[in-house]
């Protein structure tokens, strides 16, 4: 059994928690919180289980990984705190743990990272002996894995489009909804994730992955963005009014230029409420899926809409990014220490979870 830490108990911390209970071949060790009123709280009952698990929440840092966990779950945010999710995860694998997560963009693609990130982990790796798999679902498991599965299907590829079209009311983080991506804002207002560079940043790693694996030469990386108000007042459940003539929905999309042409695409469809740009890609149900577009021959396309915590999308989503990570974490246990990406690990059978429920 690897012993295993979660650190973080948000949206992405509380699936974290319920898959490493789930998985046969590891121990949930600790839970480290950085909210006070969480500290001393059972990880059961954090993570929605409706029953304890016996391991209760704390926020000593130190004292946790100087316990030599196995592995680290790396759950907290690393959108608004990229430096400091960067430190905490080389404090990790500086003490020897495997660390999983989605937190840090630019080392999903690790061989192209930033020297300012890259080094400080490698440097981690070189004096504690851990390792670091970063990946999550988009980017992640939607615009690599799945992708280059589906290609090989084809007698002809022309096109690889990967779309992730989301109703965003249900995604229970309002910071990142209304700051970053700029739902509810004014039309003037210009949301740090779609200004120049910043897409690219954050999915150009997924471009890279997908043209190194098909053995393509990429031209450049292109960015489209195009942005619609909502015609009228809407409630959500989860983050209140959002104004009508405000930002209601944005379309965008990263393009692998490949001989001149759009070959690898990454779009995002992503609406405050269904109402807003009905002309847009839906998805077959209204609530949100990841999809594959391969054009060529034959065409193939295939959706995936995975649901959690009370038929939530977002949720769902959160939860599949997560069974990537805890599911690779004993794979890269028995690897040598290192920096590792998505065509590296690879995605294997549920093996022993057929029928395991976590306790």
């Amino acid at each position: 059994m690897i012993r295993t830490v979660v650190w973080g108990t948000g949206n992405v911390g509380r699936a974290a928690i319920r898959a490493v209970d789930a998985h046969p071949g590891l121990e949930l060790a600790a839970v480290l919180v950085s909210d006070p009123a969480k500290v001393g709280r059972d990880a059961g009952r954090l993570a929605g289980l409706g029953h304890d698990l016996g391991v209760v929440a704390v926020d000593d840092v130190g004292a946790v990984l100087d316990g030599r966990p196995g592995a680290v779950v790396y759950a907290a945010t690393g959108d608004t705190r990229p430096d400091g999710a960067l430190e905490d995860v080389a404090r990790a694998v500086r003490a020897g743990a495997v660390v999983v997560t989605p937190a840090l963009y630019p080392l999903y693609d690790q061989r192209n990272a930033p020297p300012e990130f890259r080094d400080p982990v490698l440097a981690a790796i070189a004096e504690g002996g851990g390792s670091l798999f970063a990946s999550g679902v988009d980017p992640g498991w939607g615009n690599d894995i799945l992708p280059l599965l589906v290609s090989g299907l084809g007698s002809t590829v022309d096109v690889i489009r990967c779309q992730e079209i989301f109703d965003y009311s249900t995604y229970e983080q309002e910071e990142s909804v209304r700051d970053l991506i700029g739902m509810g804002r004014p039309l003037e207002y210009e949301p740090p994730m779609l200004l120049p560079s910043v897409p690219t940043m954050v999915w150009g790693g997924q471009i890279r992955l997908m043209a190194r694996a098909l053995g393509a030469e990429l031209d450049e990386i292109r960015e489209t963005v195009d942005r619609r108000p909502l015609e009228s007042t809407v409630k959500t459940r989860t983050m209140g009014v959002f104004e009508a003539g405000t930002q209601g929905a944005i379309r965008f999309e990263v393009q692998g230029i490949v001989g001149g042409e759009p070959r690898i695409v990454i779009e995002h469809v992503t609406r405050i409420h269904p109402s807003c740009a009905p002309d847009w890609p839906v998805p077959p149900d209204g609530a949100g899926a990841h999809r594959v577009i391969v054009e060529g021959s034959p065409r193939i396309e295939v959706t995936v809409a995975a649901t959690a915590e009370g038929e939530n999308r977002s949720a769902g989503g959160n939860a599949t990014a997560v069974g990537r990570l805890v599911g690779a974490i004993d794979w890269l246990a028995a690897a040598e220490p290192g920096l590792y990406d998505a065509l590296d690990v690879p995605l294997r059978p549920a093996v022993g979870k057929l029928g395991r429920r976590p306790r």
